[in-house]
Parts: structure tokens; sequence; C-alpha cells
């Protein structure tokens, strides 16, 4: 699997470019995916309304995610007396969108397809979306060092 990042600034065609990259890829009889964080689905703009065969859009959402962890956790929620949240209610968090693209690209990895096209946030964004996950490692080791951890569990 091959995956490209298509970044830019703003309103300079980006995801036009993403979108035109997977479906040449579609019709070279790939399966392709175009993962966004647009908050419209960009179908029906960049395909006139329908997916070509081959081609996959998926749009990397906080609050699709959210709701599904609670659908995932239910039981759980229910046991601790918490209420579940409407879709509605839900505001996006500062970092939400950019974790649930790295999650998105986490799961397009295992999807099967022969290319991933990810429609990236602006290059300083993306930038740090792509640091984050090494970043949250690195504070984790300083906070739990594993020699603590060790003697913590013996």
């Amino acid at each position: 699997m091959r995956t490209v990042l298509v970044t830019g600034p703003g309103g300079a065609g980006r995801t036009t470019v993403a979108a035109a990259t997977a479906l040449a890829a579609a019709r070279r009889g790939e399966r392709a995916l175009l993962l966004t964080a647009d908050r419209e689905d960009p179908t029906p703009r960049l395909f006139d309304g329908e997916e070509p065969p081959g081609l996959d859009v998926v749009r990397a959402d906080f609050r699709t995610e959210l709701l599904a962890l609670q659908d995932r956790a239910g039981a759980a929620l229910e046991l601790l007396g918490a209420g579940r949240l409407d879709a509605e209610e839900l505001t996006e968090l500062p970092g939400a969108e950019q974790l649930a693209l790295l999650k998105a690209v986490r799961e397009a990895a295992a999807g099967g397809h022969d290319l991933v096209v990810v429609d990236m946030p602006p290059v300083h964004q993306s930038i740090a979306v792509l640091a984050l996950p090494g970043q949250l490692r690195r504070y984790l080791r300083r906070l739990l060092p594993p020699e603590r951890q060790a003697a913590r569990s013996l």
C-alpha cells in the first residue's frame, strides 16, 4: 500500500488534487481511498455525486468517532451512570479533528487499498498532526518511565 499526503495552503486546491490523484488510481484499476477531514463530504462536488468504482471516500470526523465510541462503551457508561451525548450537543475540542484524521489513517493502513490519498490540513498543521504520536509517546515515557512501571508492578 502506498500513502500520499497532499497538503498546502487553504484555498490552493489540495482537496481537488487529492481527489484527482485517487480518481486516477481508481481509473488505472487500483483500489484507492481518499481520506479527508473536510467538514463537508467532498464526493458531490468532486465526483458529480457518485464515487467511481474502485474508489472509496472516507471523511474523518470527530463527532462520528465520539458517537461510535459511546456505542462501543455503552455498557460501561450505563454502569457508571453516565448519560450519552447527542450529536447536536457535541462541540469540537481543540486537536480532535487531527486525532480523528490520524485514527482514520491508521485504519486505512489495514483496509486493503493499493493507494491511500490523504487530504491533509495546511502545512503547519500537517506537521503538527504527523508529529503528535511521537510527542505523546515522549511525554508518556517522561511521565511513566519503564523503570517506574516495572517497580510499581512488583
